[in-house]
């Protein structure tokens, strides 16, 4: 196996379905995200993708979603983050481990998907701090 394969079996990123060449919207960046995990987006986008902040006015390919419970409604912060992104595009909510400020209840976060018409594909160790949870839209979610 070449270094590259291992590294992209390896790479969260590349696991979470991120590919190079894509432009990928982050919304809710604030000084507690996971920079290893942004990192390691970045470095799987490479030269020809980009990881762009919420006043991109074009649309993505993906959302990273960063929430927090104290971030307001979460449907409200889905139904917004499904209008970034392409027709078949994926979200990946990022929320606080259990026992961190700002944790989201998994049973909020499924009723909150359900309810802004997404389907959820698989929850993963995000990093120290963070549970990811990847999300589909209902174009996607017919792709699996």
């Amino acid at each position: 196996m070449s270094a590259t394969a291992d590294h992209a079996e390896t790479n969260l990123a590349v696991r979470l379905g991120f590919q190079p060449g894509k432009v990928v919207q982050e919304i809710g960046y604030d000084d507690d995200v996971d920079q290893e995990l942004r990192e390691a987006i970045e470095e799987v986008l490479g030269d020809d993708g980009e990881l762009v902040d919420e006043e991109y006015d074009d649309v993505a390919d993906a959302v990273v979603l960063w929430f927090r419970e104290d971030d307001g409604d979460l449907t409200d912060a889905l139904v917004d983050a499904i209008a970034y992104i392409e027709e078949g595009g994926s979200i990946l909510l990022l929320t606080p481990k259990t026992g961190r400020d700002g944790y989201v209840e998994p049973s909020d976060i499924g009723e909150a998907a359900t309810t802004a018409g997404l389907s959820q594909t698989k929850s993963i160790n995000a990093g120290k701090d963070w549970s990811g949870t990847r999300l589909l839209t209902p174009k996607a979610a017919g792709k699996r």
